[in-house]
């Protein structure tokens, strides 16, 4: 509990002092930036926990070739394949969704994003980090869906920078690619580009601040060109409205009014949008 208070009170300080931290080196690139804060808020975060299973989780089964993508809080989705496997994102102790998840997947940055004490009942906990700064590589077929990452870095305490600290992780389910870009530091690398390859759905945190700068999120946006663009990592109205002005200029903007949508490929939009799922 002092823990939190204290992780919450100096969040908030950053985020009252307009800070923004730098980015951190890409893989293979130049000495790392100035560190970020590596606890989030876990107490905003908290609060905002489901109390009841949402109406959307509650619906009809899925037709071959669908995919559901509900949002749960922070940088935690559910994704629901035909098959039903389904699969939380960032899976952690403060966020969780209210079914019992078969893949799970982690990264290193904050507590908000991983746990050391994941469900038993899980089947598959994947962690996009690996001791001694090695990278983790991870390629899971399970029924209808495949998992696999791409290793990034991300910011240290010191200002130094943690290798392969955090995963992109791409879900292939439904004919879709889906992307989950996980506590993203840096803009990408051309060989990181090549191995994420095709993407239908980007999942993208758009603080600007704990994770990349936005002139650098729109940047990785722009180079995966992916038709659809679901922002996560947001904290507060504030914070989504400050990214959706800037990325106004650039795509169409969707305000969904239920946290849950469910996607195939003949229903991606013709041009680049970013939808809206409420929650932060």
């Amino acid at each position: 509990m002092v823990r939190r208070s204290v992780s919450l009170l100096i969040c908030l300080l950053f985020a009252c002092s307009g800070l923004v931290p730098h980015r951190a080196a890409a893989q293979g690139a130049a000495p790392p930036a100035k560190p970020e804060m590596t606890e989030s808020c876990p107490g905003l975060v908290a609060q905002n926990r489901p109390p009841f299973i949402p109406a959307s989780l509650r619906l009809a089964a899925l037709k071959d070739g669908e995919v559901r993508i509900n949002y749960i809080g922070h940088s935690t989705f559910l994704l629901e394949s035909p098959r039903l496997v389904r699969i939380a994102t960032d899976y952690n102790d403060y966020v969780k969704p209210p079914l019992l998840p078969d893949i799970v997947t982690m990264n290193h940055a904050h507590t908000t994003h991983y746990t050391d004490h994941p469900d038993p009942g899980i089947k598959y906990v994947l962690r996009g980090w690996a001791d001694e700064e090695k990278p983790a590589r991870i390629d899971l077929q399970y029924k209808d869906v495949r998992v696999r990452n791409v290793p990034t870095n991300i910011r240290t305490w010191d200002g130094g920078t943690e290798r392969h600290g955090n995963s992109i992780f791409v879900f292939e389910v439904a004919n879709l690619c889906i992307a989950h870009l996980g506590h993203l530091h840096h803009t990408l690398t051309q060989q990181q580009l090549n191995e994420i390859g095709r993407v239908d759905v980007v999942l993208v945190p758009v603080d600007g601040n704990f994770t990349l700068d936005l002139d650098g999120m729109v940047e990785v946006l722009h180079a995966l060109k992916a038709p659809l663009m679901i922002p996560m990592h947001y904290f507060s109205a504030f914070t989504l409205d400050r990214f959706l002005q800037r990325v106004r200029q650039e795509w169409e903007v969707e305000i969904a009014e239920v946290p849950s949508t469910v996607l195939s490929k003949t229903s991606l939009p013709a041009k680049p949008k970013v939808l809206v799922l409420p929650g932060h």
